[in-house]
């Protein structure tokens, strides 16, 4: 899609933000692997895919596995849930013909399951973020839009404040709809197959008010296989790195829980964990979009509300932490490491020049 299409109005915020800073990001596509399997095996390694489908395993269910690692490194992220409408309900007898609706529906999960709706809940009573990933035919539909916000909200106990499209995909009254259901911001412009900053350093504001736009910069699968070209993947990494410093610009990451299962996907973990350590080594902002937004970018009259959302996660964060060490690497910079009950070093390099108080 072009931006052009919109028909809005680019403003990049005002405000001064953190400089340079990485938003880290999940789309929720398929927490479960269910036809991929057949597909994977007619390609290669038949017995394993055969295997994860014959005995139940799940290997794209990652959620704990991903909180686990952020909270090692002393971050949060943000969680896009999917609620793509059941094709046997709502599709028509045109809709049942089309192939590439039934990929879309053989993959779908409920929200309101079980494990989805405790996953989604565990990931918000840690300091995660948890947001909308509009369905396929959203992006067009209103009414879709509404409905997928109200049940994702009901689930979660509370109001969202953004998300991403599922496949990317706008149309020119997306984020209008966005605004008009109070969502305050959307990450989906981008790309799967190329990464960088096509569209801006910085969050823009498509209608010059209080909804933002935030762009992607990476997108996991735009990169050389880290499996068999791992530095090739990092080099292009770090390049991107390099850019967002230089120009102070807000870098958005895109990986998909299912690429942190080692045995499909080789060295996604390894590179996901080296882009965290990297840019905190960099003294880059770290965290979540939302928490990015009320910090950064939201409006007077929004921060007031927006604010004690804010407060509630960052003081479930705080409870985490047991103690607290200032460790000097020599080299004029510094890292805060909290102790927390699991005993795993959580931790942020703070550039001196920003300063640090502990009470």
């Amino acid at each position: 899609m072009r931006r052009d299409d919109l028909r809005v109005t680019r403003t990049e915020p005002s405000e001064s933000g953190p400089g340079f800073a990485v938003c880290l990001t999940h789309d929720v596509d398929r927490p479960y692997k269910t036809y991929q399997g057949l597909y994977y095996a007619a390609k290669s390694n038949p017995s394993y895919h055969l295997r994860t489908l014959l005995r139940r395993e799940n290997p794209y269910w990652q959620f704990e596995d991903i909180m686990a690692l952020e909270r090692d490194l002393g971050v949060r992220s943000s969680f896009y849930f999917l609620n793509e409408p059941s094709l046997l309900e709502t599709g028509s007898l045109s809709d049942w013909l089309e192939p590439k609706n039934w990929v879309e529906h053989l993959g779908r999960y409920d929200l309101d399951s079980a494990s989805i709706a405790d996953a989604v809940r565990d990931l918000d009573e840690g300091g995660w973020e948890v947001g909308i990933h509009g369905s396929f035919r959203s992006c067009d539909d209103f009414d879709r839009l509404r409905t997928e916000k109200r049940e994702l909200e009901a689930v979660l106990g509370h109001e969202i404040v953004g998300g991403r499209q599922h496949h990317l995909k706008l149309g020119p009254n997306t984020w209008r709809y966005h605004r008009e259901l109070g969502l305050k911001y959307d990450a989906s412009p981008g790309s799967s197959s190329e990464n960088g900053f096509q569209h801006g350093y910085r969050p823009f504001r498509p209608f010059d008010d209080d909804f933002v736009v935030f762009p992607l910069t990476l997108m996991e699968v735009s990169l050389p296989d880290p499996g068999s070209a791992f530095d090739e993947a990092w080099a292009e990494c770090e390049r991107l790195l390099d850019e967002a410093e230089a120009n102070d610009a807000v870098m958005t990451v895109l990986w998909h829980p299912r690429y942190f299962n080692e045995d499909e996907f080789p060295g996604y973990r390894r590179l996901y964990r080296r882009i965290i350590e990297r840019a905190l080594d960099r003294g880059a902002w770290v965290g979540p979009v939302a928490e990015y937004y009320r910090e950064f970018l939201a409006e007077r009259d929004s921060r007031r509300r927006l604010g004690r959302e804010g407060d509630r996660q960052r003081d479930r964060r705080r409870h985490e932490s047991l103690a607290l060490s200032v460790e000097f690497d020599g080299v004029g910079r510094y890292r805060l490491h909290n102790k927390a009950a699991s005993g795993l070093p959580l931790g942020q390099p703070i550039p001196p020049q920003r300063g640090y108080s502990i009470s």
